[in-house]
């Protein structure tokens, strides 16, 4: 007996008749035959929907991703803006600190609190799951940043204009004048900085300056102001300290008398004491200090309201030539 198979018919000779019959399965070929074209179709259809699943979007999925990647644009530009606006930001910020304060002779701004950053390493922690979680977060905390030094800019601003509006009483306050005459000096005796000590014979810093004239000259308040002390000092001997606000005070040891009280208000060129020779002293002569914001500075650059640029050139020689202090 021989089988021909053709398209999946099967036939057999019968040589009794001489005839190819045909072959029909049994019941369990069928079945066999049913499992195996359902399991392929099967298969088919898995793998089919893992393709479409992962490699081919939905209508949806599609522009889902083109919102995500127009997001992810959007903050790299933002970045770059916020990039400019800091940049900006810091000019504003060095011109306030440099120009605009020095103007006003206004105490800067510690770097500390302008670039300072924000607390608790988990402000951010809810933006770590995001697909672009570096981006995202970068971008935020430079809004951050920018609001926080504008915030501090804005209020440097509103100082500096309180400032400009009280201007005008303030070169009153400032102390700008000598605190004695020029007619009424016998010689400035010693300027500000690293002197001899007149009695300890060793190197000491001089916190002020030194005015040789006689007992008994009219020693002027050098601005407006109030009078905060009026009395015995260690050291200094008979000693007025003015405050003048705006973070200016002067002091004036060695004196004689005392021509104010304590609580007196006082105007620029008003006769507040007189020189003499109390306490730590060589001579009669009046020490005279500025305090700015509670330190010491140096006298010499508060003279700009009384003397010429010659006579000013000339006194700074003096003090500086002068090694040793009187007090």
């Amino acid at each position: 007996m021989k089988l021909l198979k053709t398209r999946k018919t099967y036939y057999f000779y019968n040589p009794n008749t001489l005839n190819y019959e045909r072959v029909y399965p049994s019941l369990k070929d069928r079945f066999f035959i049913v499992l195996k074209h359902l399991s392929t179709g099967i298969a088919f259809g898995i793998a089919t929907f893992f393709i479409m699943m992962n490699f081919i979007d939905s209508p949806m999925e599609s522009q889902l991703r083109k919102e995500n990647k127009l997001l992810q644009t959007q903050y790299e530009v933002l970045s770059l803006r916020l990039n400019s606006a800091l940049d900006v930001l810091d000019d504003i910020q060095q011109r306030d600190e440099n120009l605009y304060r020095a103007i006003f002779q206004a105490e800067g701004i510690p770097q500390s609190i302008r670039k300072s950053g924000f607390g608790g390493s988990n402000r951010y922690e809810h933006l770590l799951s995001l697909s672009n979680p570096e981006m995202v977060v970068s971008t935020t905390q430079k809004m951050d940043m920018l609001s926080k030094q504008l915030y501090i800019q804005s209020n440097s601003l509103e100082e500096l204009i309180h400032m400009g509006k009280t201007q005008e009483e303030r070169l009153k306050c400032i102390p700008a004048i000598q605190p004695i005459s020029n007619k009424d000096l016998t010689r400035t005796a010693s300027g500000y900085g690293m002197r001899m000590d007149p009695i300890y014979r060793t190197p000491r810093f001089h916190a002020g300056m030194d005015f040789s004239a006689k007992v008994g000259t009219d020693v002027y308040a050098t601005g407006n102001g109030r009078i905060i002390f009026a009395g015995w000092k260690q050291g200094y001997g008979n000693c007025i300290t003015i405050d003048h606000g705006f973070g200016y005070q002067t002091l004036y040891g060695h004196l004689s008398k005392f021509k104010v009280r304590v609580g007196q208000k006082v105007t620029r060129g008003e006769v507040i004491g007189f020189v003499g020779n109390t306490g730590k002293s060589t001579g009669a002569h009046l020490h005279y200090e500025v305090l700015v914001r509670g330190k010491h500075d140096n006298p010499a650059k508060y003279y700009f309201m009384d003397l010429t640029p010659e006579e000013y050139d000339r006194m700074i020689q003096i003090a500086e030539n002068h090694g040793r202090v009187m007090d």
